[in-house]
């Protein structure tokens, strides 16, 4: 079972194919006999995908080059930026080679920047292979790299020429990983879909247990909201603020006790929930709401309780750095109802530390 969807961007429009056996199908990627591609993926994803993807597209006339970066959060630098930087380069790649991003969100922030900067833009395709990059970050174009003083802070909106989502790359995926897609599965209910909320609650076992009917209906439903905030908003300047629910307090997680040491869908979880505790303080949101939020999250195996080796005053700094700050104003994406989120600025910090002191 296939599905096929596109992301209405005008002349940037481009399909999300969902489905089984997806690498091993040479229409999905949209290229062409006689192509140049380089394929960027990391060391894990190397010796499980890798030389079935260069086969196929060997065998349908592509000429391929590949470089292997090494895996984690804490690899998404300047560092490996310049690795695939150079690969183009020592290939002699031109401004018609298409870049290939196999692996999880990672690989697509930084090879999507990469392919963003390389001879001022090169096309490039996502090919997911986390949870968490299939229904979100391979997806509406965000790409960027990491610095010590923050997450994503450079980076470019930039969209793929396709996206090609193969559910049975989910089969090789931990469970820890697998746990940390599904954070992001969540927020889309919190923010944008009671409806989808409930069938999670429903469901959510059987994402856990990659059910290939619930993965594919989740996957579609994901990246079909997403695809409508982004065709709205898609560089961020109003509505596509919503998407980073949790992610304000979620980035300060990962910046202060080192990129990788939470997974980032471990963040946003917690994030989340600081979010839901700070609507709660201004009266926005009822602790019914907040139950449901985090038992689903439990039930998902994600972390409900923040970190104890950070205090509540390490978030700050962090979060003054966040993207959405306005005149040095703190904005946050508060749930005020399931299905339901305002931007709110001008909280105050206090209530800020009271929401991560409960959570």
């Amino acid at each position: 079972m296939q599905k096929i969807l596109n992301v209405a961007l005008a002349n940037r429009s481009y399909p999300i194919a969902i489905g089984e056996n997806l690498l091993s199908e040479f229409q999905h990627f949209k290229l062409k006999q006689g192509q140049r591609v380089l394929i960027v993926t990391n060391e894990t994803i190397a010796p499980i995908y890798l030389q079935a993807l260069i086969d196929m597209l060997e065998n349908n006339g592509v000429k391929t080059d590949s470089v292997i970066v090494p895996d984690g959060e804490k690899y998404k630098t300047m560092e490996t930026w310049n690795i695939i930087l150079t690969a183009l380069l020592a290939n002699n790649h031109t401004r018609n080679t298409i870049l290939i991003a196999l692996g999880g969100g990672v690989i697509g922030d930084v090879a999507g920047f990469a392919a963003s900067a390389y001879q001022r833009g090169i096309k490039f395709i996502q090919v997911p292979t986390t949870l968490l990059a299939q229904v979100d970050s391979s997806v509406g174009g965000k790409t960027a790299i990491n610095h010590p003083l923050g997450k994503n802070m450079i980076g470019a909106f930039y969209q793929p020429q396709s996206v090609v989502i193969d559910l049975n790359c989910l089969k090789t995926l931990p469970q820890r990983e697998l746990s940390a897609g599904l954070a992001e599965v969540i927020k889309y209910g919190i923010i944008l879909d009671e409806a989808f909320f409930n069938w999670l609650e429903s469901h959510i076992e059987d994402l856990l247990n990659l059910e290939v009917n619930a993965l594919s209906y989740c996957i579609y439903r994901c990246c079909e909201l997403k695809a409508q905030v982004v065709a709205a908003d898609e560089t961020e300047q109003d509505m596509r603020a919503i998407l980073n629910l949790g992610h304000t307090f979620g980035h300060a997680i990962e910046a202060e006790l080192g990129y990788g040491n939470w997974l980032h869908g471990e963040a946003v979880s917690v994030g989340m929930l600081m979010a839901a505790h700070t609507a709660k303080l201004l009266g926005k949101l009822t602790i019914n709401d907040i139950e449901r939020i985090k038992n689903l999250l439990i039930r998902a195996k994600l972390p409900v309780k923040r970190p104890t080796q950070m205090s509540v005053e390490s978030y700050l700094p962090h979060m003054l750095r966040d993207k959405k700050v306005l005149s040095g104003q703190l904005r946050l994406v508060l749930p005020t109802k399931i299905g339901h989120v305002q931007v709110l600025d001008g909280i105050d910090k206090n209530v800020v530390f009271e929401s991560i002191k409960l959570t």
